[in-house]
């Protein structure tokens, strides 16, 4: 719990809006596309320009998915997509989610009859703040790649499809994940993505950040630069959100102790009932021994003692 609420005192301790909130209220508008190209362009490693931001599944489905995720849809100057969503609190099929997201853009962004080279790339950007999976670092990426099973080689495109399709690899051509497990960064950021995760992290941009997008971040985030109305309206979501951490992590807390609880009662009656079943069992066989011996006593042939007793002769024949 002390946790959580550490977490929560630093989300009000920061000079700069959170990253949700700006994709919610404030990276939309055109004119601050520069922070989202930054940091795209420096998770993809790729200059990238929004050409313009596209509908995406919110808007806003529950309470709860109200401050636990938003997500954005953007295009790019190439035409492709690239979906950012942020979540707050646990899922257990976030991966499956990941998934049924590119697959649904794959198939909602191509016209019925098109043909299938008219299949749009897809990017797949998470930001989380629960532990999602095991692993140990901080970014992960994942693309589809085809090895062959018996030589261990890489299926390549032939000159043909790079020159139609523009791209170099099969890879290319799927959708890509990436997944920023930001709460798990807790050391000092020595390249531009890690200036990038320690701002998603902590909600601060240090005056020596130079990654692409944290300048313009820097200058167009800060809370200063908020209505009254608006810093009323942030601050509630953030009460909301450590409101979540805190109720998720006192239900887990309360099911883990609730377990435990049940668990021992239920080995204690097992106990019981076991001991009992034993004895039953126990007391069975015994009473079969001495009904064989006294068979044995009068000369009753081994097979048909066996055959009344269910006892094995070997076991007859050590009475």
């Amino acid at each position: 719990m002390k946790q959580d609420n550490k977490k929560g005192d630093e989300l009000m301790s920061s000079n700069y809006i959170r990253f949700d909130w700006a994709m919610k209220r404030l990276l939309r508008n055109k004119a601050n596309f520069a922070v989202l190209e930054g940091f795209l362009t420096t998770l993809l490693n790729e200059k990238i320009i929004i050409r313009k931001l596209l509908e995406s599944e919110s808007n806003q489905e529950d309470e709860f998915d109200k401050y636990n995720r938003v997500d954005m849809l953007a295009e790019n100057s190439k035409g492709e997509l690239i979906l950012i969503e942020v979540q707050n609190n646990n899922e257990y099929a976030y991966f499956q989610r990941m998934l049924f997201g590119t697959s649904k853009l794959v198939t909602e962004y191509i016209n019925r009859g098109e043909g299938y080279y008219k299949v749009r790339k897809v990017y797949s950007v998470n930001i989380v703040y629960f532990s999602l999976g095991s692993g140990k670092d901080t970014v992960y990426h994942g693309k589809t790649e085809f090895r062959g099973i018996h030589q261990g080689d890489m299926l390549e495109l032939t000159p043909f499809q790079k020159q139609t399709f523009k791209v170099d690899t099969v890879s290319q051509l799927y959708p890509e994940y990436y997944i920023l497990k930001v709460n798990d960064f807790n050391q000092v950021a020595k390249s531009p993505l890690e200036e990038w995760i320690y701002y998603l992290n902590t909600g601060d941009i240090p005056d020596s950040a130079t990654a692409p997008g944290l300048t313009e971040a820097r200058e167009r985030l800060k809370l200063d630069k908020m209505t009254k109305a608006e810093l009323e309206a942030y601050y509630r979501h953030l009460d909301n959100i450590v409101i979540l951490k805190d109720n998720i992590f006192t239900e887990r807390a309360e099911g883990r102790a609730e377990g435990r609880e049940e668990g021992r009662a239920e080995g204690h009656a097992e106990g019981r009932v076991e001991g009992r079943v034993e004895g039953i069992n126990e007391g069975r066989l015994e009473e079969k021994r001495e009904t064989a011996s006294n068979m044995k006593t009068l000369n009753i042939p081994l097979d048909v003692i066996s055959q009344v007793t269910g006892l094995s002769i070997e076991e007859i024949k050590a009475l």
